[in-house]
């Protein structure tokens, strides 16, 4: 070890009580909440952004293809189109796409003896994937689809069962208004309770059978109003969504869109979540970075007599620079150690037990989402180790301007 480094572990790691002892704990203490507060904040954001938009796609894919309809939300009817099983067979080649489905939507109301609430059926067919939706059915299971005639089977979500007083196996009377302003009704069986948690969804949707949606509206049996695609990444949607719409297969009329566009308000919110997850962990790095420069000045102007006694005997400005340039990364890097061990902790407690609680009604999630990636809690330990070694060398050019008599004089 050269002369350097032992000077520096020994004022390090000196038992003798000091001003400049507490100011050194009080900086690996700030250190390391700076540092667990930029993964914690990282983790957090990102499983919150990851889980919102999964709820999104599970229930709606990731692109939608249907007839071009600018404007268009996703709560609306569609204007229906002829399925193209030579379209379906040309996205089906393309390697992000998992699964193709078709899909149509009618407004109806449903009624009980006491009550009635306004819907608006999906309707899909026994291809439907409802792996997708899975997650969010509290109870029963979704409709069986027949071969004979349409699924008189209905899966709605919680809201609507608990405004209506309704659980599996209930009977409901759904009224649609037909293409002639008509009423018809059908008598069905609620056999699925869903959840999603994002309340415009919950409040608006039931799953049906896309053969009643064709009945209702007078469609042509191979009518439907669009298809919805999973893919395997979905950060390949705007990519996958260029590819589609070019392909030779698909009319002119058709347009094949990322579900983002559907649900504007949904992630732009979540776009939002970015700017102060950004803001956040710029101001923990300033926090450590001033933190460790005071403590390093501390230390210089604590230990002057020594810089001095030092620059005596023959020892060079740089040398004596290294020993409280070493002596602060040992802080920085103590502080690092601990706020990631921290945070990791304490982002496993959450995981395993979920006990941070969220508003689902305001934020779509009952409780706190964690999103750990190796690489960057490896880039935020490394980055936060490179700004402060920058950022810790001007402090140590104090050491240059100390002369040697005042030093040793110095109180």
């Amino acid at each position: 070890m050269n002369t350097a480094s032992f000077i520096a572990h020994r004022i390090a790691f000196n038992k003798q009580r000091s001003f400049s002892r507490f100011i050194i704990r009080l900086s690996v203490i700030a250190t390391a909440i700076s540092v667990a507060v930029m993964i914690i904040t990282l983790a957090f954001a990102n499983g919150f952004q990851q889980k919102v938009s999964e709820k999104v796609f599970s229930f709606w894919g990731h692109i939608r293809i249907q007839e071009m309809a600018p404007y268009q939300y996703v709560v609306s009817e569609e204007i229906p189109i002829t399925a193209s099983p030579a379209l379906v067979a040309q996205i089906k080649k393309n390697p992000q796409v998992t699964t193709v489905q078709p899909f149509a939507t009618r407004y109806a109301i449903v009624k009980t003896k006491d009550d009635l609430e306004g819907v608006l059926v999906k309707g899909v067919d026994s291809t439907y994937n409802f792996k997708n939706l899975q997650s969010f059915i509290r109870r029963g299971r979704p409709p069986v689809f027949k071969d004979s005639t349409y699924s008189r089977e209905i899966m709605i979500s919680e809201y609507t069962a608990t405004q209506m007083k309704l659980d599996t196996g209930s009977r409901v009377l759904i009224y649609f208004i037909r293409p002639d302003n008509s009423l018809r009704p059908d008598r069905l069986t609620v056999t699925g309770i869903y959840k999603t948690g994002i309340e415009e969804y919950d409040k608006t949707f039931a799953i049906g059978d896309i053969r009643l949606i064709r009945r209702l509206n007078d469609w042509e049996p191979d009518q439907i109003g669009g298809y919805e695609i999973f893919l395997k990444d979905y950060k390949q949607i705007g990519a996958v969504s260029d590819e589609l719409t070019r392909l030779p297969q698909m009319p002119e009329e058709w347009d094949a869109q990322d579900i983002k566009n559907f649900a504007p308000n949904i992630f732009d919110w979540l776009n939002m979540q970015d700017v102060t997850r950004n803001l956040l962990i710029a101001i923990m790095i300033v926090v450590a970075v001033i933190n460790l420069i005071t403590c390093l000045i501390i230390l210089v102007l604590e230990r002057m007599r020594m810089i001095g006694v030092l620059k005596a005997v023959g020892a060079t400005d740089w040398t004596v620079q290294k020993i409280f340039l070493r002596h602060s990364l040992l802080i920085t890097l103590s502080g690092i150690a601990a706020g990631a061990a921290g945070a990791l902790g304490l982002l496993y407690v959450q995981v395993r037990t979920g006990f941070i609680k969220l508003d689902e009604s305001a934020y779509y999630l009952s409780q706190a989402a964690v999103k750990i990636s190796s690489w960057e809690v490896l880039a935020i330990c490394a980055g936060t180790f490179l700004v402060c070694l920058l950022v810790l060398l001007i402090p140590t050019y104090i050491v240059k301007k100390v002369q040697v008599v005042k030093a040793i004089h110095f109180r």
